[in-house]
């Protein structure tokens, strides 16, 4: 998918204002509410977007500096239990601001980039696309969760499919994290953003496929809904083992979500 750093750094924006609304009207005391993220109340979303964010902002414009402070490091090294915990004595305005300050930093940084520069990451390097993509993907993980917790609705847009993108990119990586084979077959994704847009993925000849809404698709790939309780269609044994494990994130394999924990996607997301 062609995708240029105006159009992803634009989205990014959108994805994060979106994130800023549900957050404003909170009392501090909704800021400690637990969300499906064991351990993690809602101020510990936004502290770890706030802390990557400026991990991307060194990686991007102090690429030595980062690969010397991250040396062998993965992201989940970092101990993002750790960091939420460090964080935790902020205050509300403070969080807000600190989140605040990092995002518009990272955007700025990011709108300078050519979309195929190298960017240092945790693991291998990164185009500057799939970078800012990751970012946006995060955002609206964790936004997910966060929205979870309070028990409110977020309109589904079409910046889905650049987390559907990332999640079918992560193919491989999801084999690889569960220590199994990459499985040589390829896997085609055929889902519908909301504007009733269908977004392909895959060769057309594939056998294995996976079809369905691209909210579905896209909360299955960053673990936020089990595969039972979302109306994806999957057909073919690759695409049968994928889906249970597909993680769009770094790291080793998450916990995921149970079964029946959360209603269908279209039933109160």
């Amino acid at each position: 998918m062609a995708v240029s750093m105006v159009e992803i750094v634009e989205d990014l924006r959108a994805e994060t204002l979106d994130l800023e609304r549900m957050l404003a009207p909170l009392p501090a005391a909704a800021w400690e509410t637990a969300t499906p993220a064991p351990g993690w109340a809602v101020r510990d979303q936004v502290s770890h977007l706030a802390w990557f964010d400026d991990a991307a902002v060194q990686a991007a414009t102090a690429p030595d500096d980062f690969r010397a402070a991250t040396a062998g490091a993965t992201a989940e090294a970092r101990g993002v239990d750790d960091i939420a915990a460090r964080y935790r004595a902020l205050s509300v305005r403070e969080l807000r601001e600190w989140f605040r300050a990092a995002r518009a930093r990272l955007l700025d940084v990011l709108a300078g980039l050519d979309a195929k520069a190298r960017i240092a990451w945790y693991g291998p390097d990164m185009s500057a696309a799939s970078f800012a993509t990751a970012r946006l993907m995060e955002t609206w993980a964790h936004g997910q969760d966060v929205a979870d917790a309070l028990g409110v609705s977020r309109p589904p847009t079409d910046r889905l499919r650049h987390v559907a993108h990332i999640g079918v990119r992560a193919l491989p990586y999801s084999f690889a994290a569960h220590g199994r084979q990459v499985p040589a077959a390829p896997v085609r994704v055929e889902v519908t953003l909301p504007s009733g847009a269908v977004l392909a993925l895959g060769p057309e000849s594939a056998a294995d496929v996976v079809r369905g809404a691209a909210l579905d698709f896209c909360l299955v790939v960053t673990q936020r809904r089990h595969l039972a309780d979302v109306a994806l269609d999957v057909t073919g044994p690759v695409a049968a083992e994928w889906m249970p494990i597909a993680q769009a994130f770094a790291g080793p394999p998450g916990a995921g979500r149970s079964p029946g924990q959360f209603a269908r996607a279209g039933e109160g997301v």
